[in-house]
């Protein structure tokens, strides 16, 4: 499928197919507010707390929107995913739910205990490539040559869609929205919500956050175009790694997005520290970027939605992490 069909096909109708499709599999997760958030930046501030969803993050509506929309035959052939973690998880899930045979291409960079929940399901799991972005590059390859179908955890259609579903249960949950704060990282579910919200409440704000360590869609945003960045190590590891060229979340987040953030590694770790210590959560680095960003936008007197991505991060990153005497 072109761009520009994907794009043609990403309407309010395919988001709620993708509702109708997913809803047997995935939680129709809470919206809660948050006080102590809320009192910090003068707004009301609740939570969509995605790491609630049964693999621990969002990427499981994107991963059950892709499989379930897929025919008998190419089911029955099987699925081929790259993942540095959630988006693995998620598809193994879904796989095994559904009787679909899959195979995962893991960086040997990847988490290592979101590698080992992967193992937990009947898939064929591959080590391939050094970082991210080169195993992109071969899963698409090997995709072709085993006649598989692709399923990217953020360049594809009814992946966005599925993650375009949190816009619609946030707005049905809170008609009163003005905004939503969203992490990116390839940019499904800030593609997915972006779009969704815009159609359904145009009035209402949409803002990005990214590690500022791994500003991939920054970068994007500023030069009119993808570009290929360089990376620094970050906590939100979920959200690093470069988009590969035409994506279609581009030109979702380019038209849809009213701004999107960069946050630090200090601003990371201030905020997973302070929603295990206020909300009694423990969020993944990649989930807390949206949290720390709230620093960074005109929120004041708004009633806000931060999307929490997702739980999985090992409990010593997690410790190390949240750490008081860590320095800057």
């Amino acid at each position: 499928m072109s761009g520009e069909a994907a794009l043609a096909g990403l309407d309010l109708t395919a988001v709620d197919a993708a509702a109708a499709r997913i809803a047997p599999y995935v939680r129709r997760t809470p919206l809660d507010r948050s006080a102590w958030l809320s009192r910090r930046h003068g707004a009301e501030v609740a939570l969509k707390l995605e790491c609630w969803q049964p693999t621990g993050s969002f990427k499981l509506r994107g991963a059950m929107a892709a499989l379930t929309a897929l025919d008998g035959p190419a089911r029955a052939r099987g699925v081929l995913a790259v993942s540095a973690g959630n988006h693995g998880q998620a598809l193994a899930w879904g796989a095994a739910a559904l009787g679909v045979p899959a195979t995962i291409v893991v960086p040997a960079s990847a988490s290592q205990t979101k590698v080992q929940a992967m193992r937990e399901y009947p898939v064929e799991l591959i080590v391939r490539g050094a970082d991210y972005d080169e195993a992109e590059r071969l899963a698409r390859a090997m995709a072709c040559e085993r006649g598989l179908s692709f399923i990217s955890p953020y360049n594809d259609p009814a992946v966005i869609a599925g993650q375009a579903t949190i816009a619609r249960e946030l707005l049905q949950d809170d008609p009163t929205l003005d905004a939503i704060v969203v992490p990116c990282g390839g940019g499904g579910v800030l593609a997915g919500i972006a779009l969704a919200a815009k159609l359904l409440a145009p009035r209402v704000r949409v803002w990005g956050a990214e590690p500022a360590a791994s500003p991939t869609m920054r970068a994007a945003l500023d030069a009119g175009r993808l570009v290929a960045i360089d990376e620094a190590p970050t906590l939100a590891d979920g959200l690093a790694g470069n988009v590969e060229a035409g994506a279609i979340t581009y030109p979702l987040i380019a038209r849809h997005v009213d701004d999107l953030v960069t946050v630090s590694e200090a601003d990371i770790r201030t905020a997973m520290r302070e929603a295990a210590a206020h909300d009694h959560l423990i969020v993944e680095g990649s989930a807390a970027v949206a949290i720390a960003a709230l620093a960074h936008l005109p929120v004041a007197g708004l009633r806000v939605a931060v999307v929490v991505t997702g739980r999985n991060v090992t409990l010593e990153t997690f410790l190390a992490a949240i750490a008081p005497a860590h320095p800057a």
